[in-house]
């Protein structure tokens, strides 16, 4: 009998494996693929039960890579192996979309918030990221540059404007998370924002806009009028 359900498991396996092979992953149940990326991680269980359960607990595959280690294990008992394979997936995600930009382009403005909304795909707690573009208006570094809320007493100013100067920066993109937030600015964002764009404007280097990223959405404070007159208070 324990034969019979070996060959039953293997062949459930080679099925799903054979279904991703000609249909790639949009004919899977969210579940259907949960429980495909684990055959890689539990080589010898029936993974279709956990998956179940672990998108009945978290509702999405985002919910259950965003899950904390420790509850991963000791709730569903996975291996520290197999809970750090879940929360790889968004991290490779954010390491292919960013693999696939070149530094050689010019900067794209119309895409800019979909290129920085990839940046902090898998980050659950806050970041600060900047994207620096050259005379030519190519893009010449990007980067996350701090971990933690933009409004800490830490927010790297010193450090943003080292890096204008070093890349001989024009022009500089500014964006940070509020993760499971929405995307609206505080008093602070505005405040922050207000006297970067100033320290830079003082070295030759114009902020051209900053970027409030979500889990689901982002605002860019320049084009939706949110920040008021900053930036164009030159104009």
């Amino acid at each position: 009998m324990a034969s019979s359900n070996g060959h039953e498991h293997t062949g459930h396996r080679q099925r799903l494996k054979k279904k991703f092979i000609e249909n790639g992953l949009d004919v899977f149940e969210p579940h259907e693929a949960l429980e495909l990326y684990l055959f890689y991680a539990i080589p010898r269980k029936d993974t279709n039960p956990l998956a179940h359960r672990l998108i009945d607990k978290y509702l999405t595959i985002a919910g259950v890579c965003d899950a904390p280690i420790d509850e991963l294990q000791n709730e569903f008992g996975l291996s520290e192996s197999a809970a750090i394979f879940l929360k790889l997936l968004p991290e490779m995600a954010r390491l292919y979309s960013e693999s696939k930009m070149s530094y050689d382009n010019v900067i794209d403005l119309d895409k800019l918030g979909e290129i920085f909304k990839a940046k902090f795909i898998g980050r659950t707690s806050e970041a600060v990221a900047l994207m620096l573009g050259d005379a030519k208006g190519k893009m010449i570094y990007f980067n996350i540059i701090s971990k933690g809320s933009l409004n800490s007493t830490d927010m790297p100013i010193r450090k943003i404007v080292d890096l204008a100067l070093r890349h001989n920066a024009k022009t500089a993109f500014l964006a940070h998370n509020h993760p499971s937030g929405t995307a609206l600015p505080s008093s602070n964002d505005l405040e922050t924002t207000r006297k970067l764009l100033e320290v830079l404007q003082s070295v030759g280097v114009e902020l051209i806009d900053h970027y409030i990223v979500t889990d689901e959405d982002y605002v860019s404070l320049r084009e939706s009028g949110m920040a008021g007159n900053i930036f164009y208070c030159d104009e």
